[in-house]
Formats: structure tokens, sequence, C-alpha cells
């Protein structure tokens, strides 16, 4: 698959069906595979980070999640064919697999929502749930490790891990070669809470719009500060496309 190069971050350049194949094919051949969703603001953080950009190029596919990322993409003059979110990705994965034997765990969320989650897409699509686990545990040392063992334990061959960022990438970059059993892993942050009904996904108008991030903010105004990374990412990409034209022509 062609690669996007985002602030150095290469971008799979896929539709939704397209990363859904790619992801799938690996699976079926047994390729153990670690697949991160960026947005923006992710970004801003990696290039704000040199260890948190090598954390996050440590995915074997790495979706576009947000219209930021399809509009720094169009800013470099290197489009990308369509924003493929993780909520919804994960999402896609469940109902694909849900005829197979593979199995799936869910890391992250508050304690009980992972399993009101499986619960419910359990019921909508008939996936099968080899284990839940709340994201509450030391990310390090031998509470991480029991969470792995636990993992390991369940035999799911499908691991989604919604801890936030960055602590969802930090986690799986230093525990992947651990697990045994799952093939997939996925770091899906706050999808979990969107399964379990906990929260609401902005309506179709404001995701077609591209501010769903708007309607986080009205739903969560605590969240105002994360928001300022994202016109400090877009002026960022102005300036960096800039710096790029200058070498061209120098």
């Amino acid at each position: 698959m062609e690669k996007i190069d985002i602030r150095g971050i290469p971008f799979d350049n896929v539709t939704m069906d397209e990363a859904a194949s790619l992801v799938e094919e690996r699976l079926a051949a047994g390729q153990k595979t670690a697949v991160f969703t960026p947005n923006a603001e992710i970004v801003q953080a990696a290039i704000e980070d040199a260890a948190y950009l090598r954390t996050v190029n440590f995915a074997d596919v790495i979706l576009p999640d947000g219209i930021g990322i399809i509009k720094a993409a169009k800013i470099l003059e290197t489009p990308l064919k369509e924003k493929v979110p993780g909520v919804e990705f994960g999402e896609r994965l469940f109902s694909d697999l849900a005829k197979t034997n593979h199995t799936f765990f869910i890391l992250g969320g508050k304690p009980g929502v992972a399993e009101d989650a499986a619960k419910n897409i359990s019921e909508k699509y008939g996936t099968r749930f080899a284990g839940c686990r709340d994201g509450y545990f030391g990310k390090s040392g031998a509470e991480s490790d029991s969470v792995v063992a636990e993992i390991n334990s369940s035999g799911a061959d499908i691991l989604y891990v919604c801890l936030g960022f960055p602590a969802q990438e930090k986690w799986l970059e230093a525990n992947f070669s651990k697990l045994e059993n799952a093939k997939l892993a996925l770091a899906l942050g706050g999808s979990v809470d969107v399964w379990a009904g906990r929260v609401r996904r902005a309506p179709k108008l404001f995701i077609k719009l591209g501010v769903e991030w708007l309607w986080r903010l009205i739903r969560q105004p605590s969240r105002l500060g994360r928001m300022m990374k994202l016109p400090k990412f877009y002026l960022g990409m102005k300036k960096y496309k800039k710096q790029l034209n200058k070498k061209q022509l120098s």
C-alpha cells in the first residue's frame, strides 16, 4: 500500500474497504500486525515529542483518523483517499469477522465499560469476545505484565487497546512482542465508550462537515486545552509546506 508522509508519520493511503482488506489479509496470513489511528492531535503530540513519534511509527498500519489529517495531506499536495476513523474501523472488523473463529479482547475504559461494549457489539453482530479488562492498571511493571498474561490466557487473537493517547501506543509498543495469541492489535482510544453507549458520536452533519471536534468540545468543554493543538497543527502544516517549497526551489 502507498504511504503518505505527514510530518514524519507514514499514513497508509487507503479507503475504509481497503484498510479492512489489508488488515484482514494480514490476520488470515498470521502476520502479527499493530494498527494505530492518529488524528491531528496525536500527530501534533508526535511533532513535539521525538520519542512519541518513534512510538507511533512502530505500527505496521497507520490509518488517518480525522479530517485534520486529510487536510494536512492536501496542504502537502499528497492527498489521502479518505479518513478512516478508528471507531468506525474497529466496528467494521467486529462486523466482518463476526462469523469467523476469531475472538476479541477489549482493554480499556472505566470498570464495566469494556463489558458493556462487548455485550452491545455481540448482540449487534454476533461477534465473539474472549475477554475484557478496564484500563485502570499500572502501565509498566508487574501489574502490566499481569494484564498481558490475562490477554494471553484468554486466547483472543484480536486485541483492542482503548487507553487513550499516548498511553495506548506506548503500552502496545512495549508489550506487543509479549502477546502470544493476539496477531492483530489496534489502538482505538475512546471508541470503547461509544460502543458501550456511554458517549454519543457527533451527529452525521458534524461528521460530514469535518467538525466532529466541535461536537466533542460542546459536549466536553474541558477538552478546550487539548483542542488548542488543532489550530497549532494546521498553522504548523502551512509553515512546514512553505519550508518544503523553499528547499525545492533552492
